[in-house]
């Protein structure tokens, strides 16, 4: 979509709807994501977030789950399912037990954050889902099927294998490699795979050599060489990556 408040010769800038029924914090992210150089338009509820979306074909949608009717979940699902709209949503929640992040991902999300979360944490995410969407296809957490190379991980019978072959991994291990590959090329931090794995609440209490010692574990299983990974790569004092390709299967 043209935005015709770029000049002619300049790049126009990425369209970002945000969704939230909470106006001050509606105004702060408007704010920052301006700031950040992006074209921002709000909505302050589901009606109208899909009034906009189908309008203005927004690069990317920033999507509160705890609203008023239509709430996130059914925005999200009334776009993938009744539209076919496969423009990449964060979603923002309150509640983040691992059946709310995973239901998230299955229902077409590309990505979450937990209330109150990191400024920082949200561009970031900003722009590691710009950089993999493809507006055509579904994000990779809409796909039961994580395939990269002989590596698969089936999502819905949590199951791994390796050319062919089944692998015995723990439900961690699995839940580390399907949030990894879920987002492929970009830096997961320690804290964040804490979170994700282990849960908000006992985040504190659990080290992050914790995360390195079941990484190396699930290295091992996989059959990949900290020294040259084809899989995970470790990003010195960041996290981890993973940097093969992964694409999606019904």
């Amino acid at each position: 979509m043209t935005n015709p408040s770029v000049s002619e010769g300049q790049t126009p800038k990425q369209r970002l709807l945000v969704v939230d029924d909470d106006a001050a914090l509606l105004d702060e992210l408007k704010l920052l994501l301006q700031m950040s150089g992006y074209d921002v338009v709000t909505a302050a509820n589901g009606r109208d977030a899909l009034d906009l979306a189908a309008r203005l074909h927004p690069d990317l949608i920033i999507l509160d789950v705890r609203m008023p009717p239509p709430d996130g979940r059914q925005v999200l699902r009334h776009l993938r399912h009744e539209k076919n709209n496969w423009t990449p949503v964060i979603l923002l929640t309150v509640v983040g037990t691992p059946a709310e992040r995973a239901l998230s991902l299955h229902e077409g999300a590309d990505d979450y954050l937990n209330k109150p979360f990191d400024r920082v944490e949200l561009l970031a995410r900003v722009e590691a889902v710009l950089r993999r969407a493809q507006h055509s296809r579904p994000p990779l957490g809409s796909f039961r099927r994580l395939i990269s190379g002989e590596l698969i991980l089936d999502r819905q019978a949590r199951q791994v294998s390796l050319g062919g072959i089944a692998l015995a991994l723990t439900p961690r291990s699995l839940h580390v490699l399907e949030y990894l590959m879920l987002h492929p090329q970009e830096i997961i931090t320690r804290e964040r795979l804490l979170e994700q794995v282990w849960g908000w609440a006992q985040s504190i209490e659990v080290e992050a050599r914790v995360v390195d010692n079941l990484v190396a574990r699930l290295r091992k299983e996989i059959k990949d060489d900290a020294r040259q990974p084809h899989y995970i790569q470790t990003v010195t004092s960041q996290g981890y990556c993973f940097i093969a390709d992964v694409e999606g299967q019904p």
